[in-house]
């Protein structure tokens, strides 16, 4: 009788802890700046909130929303908000910032893949963004989550890296070292993050899973969603990977010969 696989969550939660106590604490950090966003700063992009219109009155779910920044952040444009994450640490930080904020919001620690019942029917907008699906080995079970925490009309608004993107190791020489989509588990050990070179950190075991657009869209339909937008971005306002280079416009591109490929990709999918 075959073994049943490890579960991948328990690394990737022990990883993700570390990250979560690390994160914002340092001044060269790329993507967390604590102080700022406490004197007012938005963390959102403007894709996601075109994406997600007007919140404002609404109940938006935030899935993997980490220690709570871009949570607190739709908060502010008005949303009732609630941020799942698997990392306890990542649920008290989050519930003290928005103290200190003095926000509100709720907090849930859970696996977005099996989302409590208790959150079903609840919101109106389920969001995910940046560095979200590839965490995920359940594909399926992540989006009848985000389907059955909808109300019947709302929306799921997710933005994450490009398939393409996730492929490439370095762009001069041009180095792609990361399948094109399948949902096998790949495993690595990791030290440090990616929101400071310069932090050590504990060695851990990652594990993420590649999906091509075509597996994520499928799994939005089998899920029962109706797909309204399917974007594929090629000038981003931000490199979640540090690869690129910044155009003069302070936008990031992906150059391919006389073009571009995508850095990003969007889906909005709607629950009828």
């Amino acid at each position: 009788m075959p073994r049943p696989a490890p579960d991948a969550s328990v690394p990737n939660r022990a990883l993700w802890d570390e990250r979560a106590r690390v994160h914002g604490s340092t001044a060269a950090d790329r993507f967390y700046d604590v102080d700022a966003f406490l004197a007012g700063r938005q963390t959102l992009y403007p894709l996601e909130r075109r994406l997600a219109g007007d919140v404002a009155g609404r109940d938006l779910l935030h899935l993997q929303c980490h220690f709570g920044l871009d949570t607190l952040s739709w908060a502010r444009l008005g949303a009732r908000v609630t941020g799942v994450d698997f990392s306890p640490v990542a649920v008290a930080r989050a519930r003290d910032l928005a103290a200190r904020a003095g926000l509100a919001a709720t907090f849930v620690e859970a696996d977005t893949q099996r989302l409590p019942a208790e959150l079903a029917g609840g919101f109106d907008v389920a969001v995910a963004t940046y560095g979200v699906l590839c965490w995920i080995g359940d594909l399926d079970g992540w989006m009848r989550g985000a389907a059955m925490a909808l109300r019947p009309g709302g929306r799921l608004v997710l933005v994450d890296l490009h398939p393409a993107y996730q492929t490439v190791a370095s762009l001069d020489p041009l180095v792609a070292d990361w399948p094109y989509g399948g949902g096998q588990a790949h495993r690595e050990t990791v030290t440090g993050t990616y929101a400071d070179a310069a932090v050590v950190t504990e060695t851990h075991e990652a594990v993420e899973y590649p999906y091509s657009v075509g597996e994520i869209v499928t799994a939005a339909a089998r899920a029962g969603f109706t797909v309204a937008e399917l974007g594929e971005h090629v000038e981003t306002d931000l490199d979640p990977r540090g690869l690129l280079p910044e155009g003069p416009d302070g936008r990031y591109r992906f150059p391919f010969g006389d073009s571009h490929l995508p850095i990003l990709y969007s889906l909005v999918a709607v629950r009828p």
